[in-house]
Parts: C-alpha cells; structure tokens; sequence
C-alpha cells in the first residue's frame, strides 16, 4: 500500500502529500516527529540475481515456465569496456537489473517487497519511492520507548540490507515545537553511531525543514527557476514566441509547480519569491517593460498567478481521489460528508473538513486543505464527469477569481 514507486495513479507528490499530511497534523496535536530518510546507493546495480529468482519463486509465487522465463532474462548477460576500438575481456554480471528496461523497476520493487514486512512487525510508520524509504513515528519527548523500537527497526533493516547487498544512507530530521525537539537530537545511534538530526534534508526533490514552512524548498527552487530564466532572457530575440513560451514551461514553470500541493495553505508572504519569478517569465514572453504591470499581461497569456495553481493542483489531486484515481491512503484523508437529504451526485458532494487546533500546522494539511477548498467549488465544477472537463471548467473558475474579482 505504502510503496508508491512504478504504480499507476501514484507519484512522488502523492507519497509526500502522505508523509506531509502525517508530520503536520502530529505537530497540531502537541506531538514531536522522527523523520529518518533511508537511501541505497547503486541500488539498481545491486540486486543479486539467485536471491531475486528466489524471490519471485518463494514470496511472489511464480512457477514453471513464467520463472524459467524470468530466469532466462536475467542470466547469460556480460559486460566489458570498448576503449578506442579495443574491447576488454567479458565478464558475466550476476548483479542488477537491465538497466532502461520496463522490467527493471518492476523487478526491483519485487525484491524491495520484505522490507514493508520487517518495518511493520515494529509499528513504524513508512513510505517507499522504489529505493527511497521514509520511516516515522510521533511521540511526546518523555516517550523514550518509542525511539528504542525505531532504533531496534533501523538494525534490523540495516541487517536485512547487508544479507541482500545493498548499501545503506541514513539521514534524520525531528520536526515539533523547538524546546521539544532539541531534547532528542543525538538519541537516535546505529551501531552505534550518534544520528544528528539535520535542520534540512531532501526528499523525492523537495527539501523539509524542521518547521515545515518550505521556505529553503521555496529559495532553492526559485534560484534554479531564476538561473534558467535568465540564460533564456540572453536568447529571447533568437525565438518566436511560440518556442520561447515551451521554453519557459520546460524549464521555469515546471519546477515552479512540482509537488507545489505541498504548499497549499502557506501564507501568501512564502509565494511572494515564486510569484515574482513567473511575473519575470511574462515579461520575458512578452518584452513589457519592467515597469509596466504586470496582471493585464499574465491575463492575456491565461497563466494563473502562483497561489492559484497550487489551488488548482490540490483540487485536481481531490478530484482523483474522490475517482479512484489517486492510492488508497490519499483516499483515506478525503472523508465523505452524509447529510440527512440525497444529493444528485455523491462525488460531488460536500466533504468532512477536519477540526485543527493551531491553524499555522494543521490548517496546511492536505486533509483539511482539500475538502476546505473542494467545499468551495460551484456544483457545475465538482460534478465534471471528466478529468479534462474538471480541468477546464478548474481554471476557468479559479481565472475569474484571480482577475475578474
């Protein structure tokens, strides 16, 4: 359930509007998170090919032909190196999938499948992007029991890792009220060895901190964005419009909206710095003058304003899930609302907004963002019976908020 790498309808965002959702709603009931990162380096190099048939013949249940066939796939393969027109000597691989292959993440996920058992005989919660492993528990600090079962879990993955040649990266990070958290830095050890908590880390390509603002996530986004946008500003005479507007959604765009529904709820003083960026990209397009304003421009090109595309980015995440088209723990968030009269439609209809005790943590969570914000939408937006008809009557309402009000 909790391994959102390879899958349909599943995504990084997903597996971190989980995770996220998890950490903010713990720190609005008074509680401190251990967030502990567990990366494998050349994980897809490592795989040893006798205990990945093993696998899939013992844990998966592939038999007779199916297995020989598998086994055929991975055997009888070799590599060596070609240097100015000289071949080396070939030497048989028993180690990794095949590389740019459909089956190689498959397979890989295949033989990641006992670490969920061994995580959950310890009541740790996690989350898996193929090597990525995310593992968290919530605790009040006097609760000390709770970090010997994490440091008992880590040993037994660390062990676990070692009997199937994978090489294990461990990063940690506590988030809570600061009085709190700073009790529990250097408590976590393995073998050991004193695990610092880090005051940020990167996740899937988005980078926490202690407070879960985002804004090192928001600074270093926006000073990759700036870079790009700059080097397109030195060529913008040489492109049409057309070709510069694709450049500027490959490269500025793009990075503005990944994983952007984690910032759903963020006040607006933390999307000034993005907001600014995409007023620049407009006028790249379109070669105003600094001066001009801005916001007739940005109408022109259709483009929502920042905060509005996060919007639109939770409501279509909302939209999935209450269609069965997003994992089952997002689905899990989104809780239905009965009321005592039928309604025309039961996807379109009002959803339970959670209460939150401090607003700053919990009002950010997509569990309450989202049907905060899906309670909101006209009738004739929630009841689109397609994806592409929800998208365009989304933006269509969302652009009249933006500028028309």
């Amino acid at each position: 359930m909790f391994q959102s790498g390879f899958r349909a309808h599943h995504s990084t965002e997903k597996a971190l509007l989980k995770v996220t959702d998890d950490l903010l709603i713990a720190s609005d009931h008074g509680l401190v998170s251990m967030l502990v990162l567990l990366d494998l380096s050349a994980a897809f190099d490592t795989v040893d090919h006798s205990i990945m048939l093993h696998r899939l013949e013992h844990v998966i249940g592939i038999k007779g032909t199916a297995l020989d066939w598998f086994r055929s796939y991975l055997s009888d393969r070799y590599q060596f190196a070609h240097v100015h027109g000289v071949p080396s000597s070939y030497s048989r691989v028993s180690h990794g999938v095949p590389q740019g292959s459909v089956l190689g993440p498959i397979l890989f996920t295949l033989y990641m499948l006992p670490l969920g058992n061994i995580i959950r005989q310890h009541g740790i919660n996690f989350h898996c992007y193929a090597d990525d492993t995310q593992l968290y528990l919530f605790m009040k600090p006097e609760e000390t029991e709770k970090l010997v079962k994490l440091q008992t879990c880590l040993k037994d993955i660390k062990s676990w890792m070692s009997s199937n040649f994978l090489l294990l990266k461990t990063e940690v990070m506590v988030f809570g009220p600061e009085p709190l958290r700073d009790g529990l830095d250097h408590m976590i050890t393995l073998d050991g060895i004193s695990l610092t908590s880090s005051l940020s880390v990167r996740n899937l390509g988005v980078t926490f901190d202690q407070n879960l603002s985002f804004n090192s996530h928001i600074k270093l986004v926006s000073r990759s964005v700036f870079f790009h946008l700059r080097n397109i500003t030195k060529i913008r005479k040489l492109l049409t419009g057309h070709d510069a507007e694709k450049l500027i959604h490959a490269f500025v765009t793009s990075r503005l909206d990944y994983c952007n529904s984690l910032l759903s709820g963020c006040p607006n003083n933390c999307l000034r710095s993005p907001q600014l960026i995409q007023n620049a990209a407009a006028r790249v397009l379109t070669g105003i003058d600094k001066r001009d304003h801005i916001t007739p421009v940005m109408a022109s090109l259709h483009w929502l304003p920042v905060k509005f595309r996060i919007i639109f980015k939770t409501l279509l995440l909302t939209y999935k899930v209450l269609r069965g088209l997003a994992p089952s723990y997002l689905e899990e968030l989104v809780i239905p609302y009965h009321p005592n009269r039928l309604l025309r439609s039961q996807n379109a209809g009002p959803r339970v907004v959670p209460r939150v005790s401090r607003s700053r943590m919990g009002g950010r969570a997509f569990s309450y963002q989202a049907p905060l914000l899906w309670n909101q939408l006209p009738v004739q937006v929630r009841e689109a019976d397609s994806i592409a008809t929800f998208k365009i009557r989304l933006k269509t309402y969302l652009f009249e908020k933006a500028y028309c009000c």
